[in-house]
């Protein structure tokens, strides 16, 4: 049986780290290890110029920090800012078989290092990218369209706290398994008595697909969790989001070769648009775990087709994210907390909710009875008024990410015809005033009835939500669970003041198979989640066959084989 390591500089310096997250996970209580603030006196005072600085330099250039990784030669490279420049950035585009090779023989000794071992140099790997988040914020702000403290937080710090938390998700799922035990069944005379020895053994090669609006924080809790389990990665970034995954890469690779293991542990498969290569490589035989968030077509071809060949594939897609209004006691704080929710990156988020039910009998609220078509003026006047700064807008928009959006956003009218739907809000353009070739949009509203089912049945991605008006709260619950457990939602949230009716939308939601936020009125929104205490993601709905990070996500990473023998 193969040594497994116990000692390392890096186990020393992180186990506190280690241990107290480990704490946090089993209690679900607050915890970050990453300042979200990207303020000069937590980051360091030139941080913010010395992130620019480094951001730029990488723009127009070969991408040199990941030439020492297995190349055809070609070149690959595509990124174009939602804001209006074009990066310029260039990748070597990686030789796959032998990166597969590399993989292979990187990860005997990452497997023998053992779970607190790997643990703890991939959370020295976490700190390191935390040290550069303000680059990081640039690059995910150029390739994602969010604005640049949503880039900062998202991008950085947050997707860092999911890392920690994947990795020591995956630490106590590993540490469940004793190493060695003496094991005794009575019998007559002396007992029986042997040794068994376990050890854990990783999949293989995994896969981590990233998409183009949350390149780091949708990519590092596969990428994390399967590190942490023994496995080797290839990354294949989004072709308009490479930058900030590549920067990963090369950060992990230098943690790898100076922590004294290989740099193969994980490479990153650049390509150009329309290009195969995700495919390519889920069906590689030596692929067997596959992570991937994205769109819906290609999530449910790699949960068949993929899945048929005996990969493990963990799928974050789409679904349709719903707001129950039944009553408040604080109108106005609801009004303000569903128009940051609606706002934030342009609705541009798999959390960012869309359908919106409202009773037609109407809203009781602290200030008054308000009809339903009063409710949907009322919010559209409060996201309007919200968004009416140009110079703040921007900075909680962000910049539409791509033609499909841009075309939904910029044609409100057609789509509410098209829908057999009213416009309670358009959308308006917004000049960014520092990017004017930027198309950045507020969101829109419509209206339609509840049994216009084929309007509000299907995601539409961007600034828009639809009103739906139904008879009655009763109503409003059953479709919202009916939709979702059809067609999957990330987030749900409810209104009401009466307890009966919370009741019915906690048991709708488990019904549903989504997680529920019940009267959001502060500075907690419904497309937020919090690492270390909120599940992202159910696994039991359509929209995503799994969760960060529960113990589901992470046990089947890796396998244990027991060798047992006479004492």
């Amino acid at each position: 049986m193969a040594e497994t390591a116990t000692t390392h500089p890096l186990l020393d310096k992180h186990r506190e780290t280690l241990d107290t997250a480990a704490q946090a996970l089993r209690d679900r209580s607050y915890y970050s290890r990453y300042p979200e603030s990207p303020s000069p006196r937590i980051y360091g005072e030139n941080a913010p110029g010395d992130g620019q600085s480094a951001h730029e330099a990488t723009l127009n250039q070969d991408f040199s920090a990941l030439a020492d990784q297995p190349t055809t030669g070609e070149v690959v490279g595509s990124e174009v800012s939602p804001y209006g420049p074009t990066l310029g950035v260039r990748y070597l585009q990686l030789d796959v078989p032998a990166a597969i090779e590399a993989a292979h023989a990187a990860l005997p000794a990452w497997r023998d290092a053992g779970a607190e071992v790997r643990a703890a140099v991939l959370t020295e790997v976490v700190d390191r990218i935390n040290k550069r988040s303000h680059e990081m914020a640039h690059a995910v702000m150029h390739t994602s369209g969010q604005p640049f403290v949503m880039s900062f937080q998202a991008g950085g710090p947050h997707a860092q706290d999911r890392a920690l938390e994947a990795i020591v998700a995956a630490l106590e799922e590993q540490r469940r398994v004793p190493a060695s035990v003496i094991w005794e069944k009575p019998a007559k005379g002396e007992p029986i008595r042997m040794q068994k020895d376990y050890r854990q053994i990783p999949r293989g090669i995994a896969l981590v697909i990233g998409c183009n609006t949350f390149p780091t924080w949708n990519a590092y809790p596969g990428i994390f969790a399967s590190l942490a389990t023994g496995n080797p990665v290839i990354i294949k970034p989004h072709p308009r989001a490479v930058l900030p995954l590549a920067l990963t890469t090369a950060i992990a690779r230098e943690v790898f070769a100076e922590a004294g293991f290989d740099r193969a542990l994980l490479q990153l498969a650049a390509e150009d648009d329309g290009g195969t290569l995700a495919k390519d490589l889920a069906l590689d035989p030596a692929i067997k775990i596959i992570d991937y968030t994205g769109g819906t077509s290609f999530g449910h071809w790699l949960e068949t087709e993929a899945a048929a060949l005996g990969k493990l594939v963990y799928t974050e897609k789409a679904g349709l994210n719903t707001v129950v209004v039944d009553s408040t006691d604080d109108l106005r704080g609801m009004l303000g907390n569903l128009a940051f929710s609606f706002s934030l990156y342009s609705g541009q988020m798999c959390t960012a909710p869309q359908n919106v039910y409202v009773p037609a009998t109407g809203v009781d609220t602290d200030e008054g009875h308000v009809s339903a078509d009063q409710f949907a003026r009322r919010l559209g006047e409060a996201i309007s008024t919200f968004n009416a700064d140009d110079a703040r807008a921007v900075e909680i928009l962000g910049a539409t990410v791509n033609e499909g959006v841009r075309e939904r956003a910029t044609d409100i009218a057609g789509l509410a015809s098209r829908v057999g739907g009213q416009v309670v809000l358009d959308s308006r353009a917004v000049t960014h005033p520092a990017y004017p070739d930027a198309v950045v949009r507020t969101p829109a509203l419509i209206g339609v009835g509840a049994d216009n089912d084929a309007a509000y049945s299907q995601e539409c991605f961007g600034p828009v939500a639809f009103i739906i008006t139904t008879a009655d709260t009763e109503e409003s619950l059953r479709i919202f669970a009916d939709t979702v457990r059809e067609h999957g939602g990330m987030t749900a949230a409810v209104y009401s003041t009466d307890e009966e009716i919370l009741d019915g939308a906690r048991e709708a939601a488990a019904e549903a198979g989504v997680g529920l936020s019940e009267n959001l009125t502060g500075q907690i929104f419904v497309n937020q989640t919090a690492a270390f205490s909120d599940f992202h993601g159910t696994g039991a709905n359509p929209a995503a066959n799994a969760a960060y990070a529960d113990a589901a996500f992470v046990a089947g990473r890796f396998r244990v084989i027991t060798s047992r023998r006479h004492i």
